[in-house]
């Protein structure tokens, strides 16, 4: 049985080696942006963020309403296949550095799915990530636990998630330096 991962995985890895997405309900890529899929509406800010909990690379459980207290979450929905993801990392680990000391919490979810996590750990290994990286994992019924309550349908996927849970900043595609680090700064505790 093939994982819903994988396929789309392929997907993404087939629309950026040539340019357009041709499944039913993808929109048509552009230079900015990013394949699609069909039909999923992302959260945007002002929404709950949905309760989730993963387990980090290093075995490390986590859940985001255990851990909101205080800090201000960037989640990263991300696959190492996605070039515009690998370009945004290192933007993401300047951050991370910058503002970790100050509230910001990192979570990098790739969607690649277990049996990449070798790859996944030594992508984040060789590029020096410093912050947390999981991996999404499928639920009972096929869904990713924490990229379907997202409504995450492309990668990169951006949200910022207050010490409240509740999410004020949303974007799919890269996000530039300007823009994430304003609305980081802003969403940190004062």
């Amino acid at each position: 049985m093939v994982q819903r991962t994988v396929i789309a995985a392929l997907i993404w890895v087939g629309a950026l080696a040539f340019g357009a997405v041709s499944v039913a309900g993808a929109k048509e890529m552009t230079p900015i942006d990013i394949p699609m899929i069909g039909d999923i509406e992302m959260l945007k800010a002002g929404d709950v963020a949905p309760d989730f909990s993963l387990t980090d690379l290093e075995g490390n459980s986590y859940t985001l309403s255990e851990n909101l207290s205080g800090k201000v979450h960037l989640l990263v929905f991300w696959s190492i296949f996605c070039e515009p993801c690998k370009a945004e990392m290192p933007l993401i680990q300047r951050l991370y550095e910058e503002y970790k000391d100050k509230g910001l919490v990192v979570v990098a979810i790739a969607m690649d799915g277990a049996p990449m996590a070798k790859s996944i750990q030594g992508l984040a290994n060789q590029q020096g990530y410093t912050f947390r990286v999981f991996i999404d994992q499928l639920a009972a019924d096929e869904s990713f636990v924490a990229a379907d309550p997202f409504g995450v349908a492309g990668t990169p996927t951006l949200y910022l998630v207050n010490s409240q849970g509740k999410i004020t900043f949303a974007e799919v595609g890269r996000t530039s330096k300007e823009t994430l680090e304003g609305v980081v700064r802003q969403a940190l505790p004062k």
